[in-house]
């Protein structure tokens, strides 16, 4: 997916998002080295790190998300060292001693072989025994080819008003939900403009994701059902993993 056309509207709604940032700085504080991020998105973990004396990296696909990145870190007077590429197929000199990929980051990976190819490159990217963490969220949808507004509202200093609808739609043969987000912004005189941005990720299973890793060189995983490390249960949010290169 090209996040440029995306980018302000995914920093508006994620920007306050906390609930990963400790466990993030928990495992990066304990890496005896220098930290890779894959989907640095606009810098919301990174600066976070950053700012507690990590050696992070970002990497990013988006030339339009590390403009984003740049201008909120200078805005706070950091400087964050963000790079663009893809995670099949990036190549950095450095090795790693921990690689994160937070907030659902490997759900761009659509099919078996982009999965398998980027988890390898990472692998790659890893010092011998180098850990590697990430998250993602368990397939629970909404009601599906329905317009839905779960009170997202924007209010902007001219006195507009933005709100965010969305429909999602299954592929359960292929594990993508595709949302398509239509986003109205009503100005003060009641002119309206829409937007609309697609989003497709494809979701894992608990057990697919640690055969993957296996096959990728990692070791079996540990696995919890939270951020706090309670285990994976029915009424778990997110799956997250935390293993070591083989």
């Amino acid at each position: 997916m090209n996040y440029d056309d995306f980018a302000d509207l995914y920093d508006h709604q994620y920007t306050l998002y906390r609930d990963d940032l400790h466990f993030y700085a928990g495992v990066a504080e304990r890496a005896t080295g220098p930290v890779l991020e894959v989907g640095a998105g606009t810098g919301r973990v990174t600066a976070y790190l950053a700012r507690r004396g990590v050696d992070v990296t970002g990497l990013e696909p988006s030339a339009r998300m590390i403009e984003r990145a740049q201008e909120r870190a200078a805005a706070s007077g950091q400087t964050l060292q963000l790079v663009q590429g893809d995670m099949q197929t990036f190549r950095l000199e450095q090795r790693f001693e921990l690689v994160i990929a937070p907030f659902n980051a490997l759900m761009h990976l659509y099919t078996p072989n982009e999965q398998l190819g980027a988890l390898e490159n990472l692998r790659a990217h890893l010092v011998p025994g180098g850990r590697f963490a990430f998250d993602l969220y368990l397939p629970r949808f909404g009601k599906p080819n329905t317009v839905r507004h779960e009170g997202e509202t924007l209010h902007a200093p001219d006195g507009s008003r933005t709100d965010i609808f969305l429909v999602q739609r299954h592929d359960r043969v292929r594990q993508h939900i595709t949302t398509e987000y239509h986003v109205d912004t009503t100005q003060p005189g009641g002119q309206l403009t829409r937007r609309h941005y697609t989003l497709t990720q494809r979701y894992y299973t608990r057990y697919e994701v640690e055969w993957l890793l296996r096959f990728a060189g990692f070791e079996s995983p540990r696995v919890t059902g939270s951020f706090q490390g309670g285990p994976l249960e029915k009424g778990s949010e997110v799956m997250v993993f935390q293993t070591r290169a083989l």
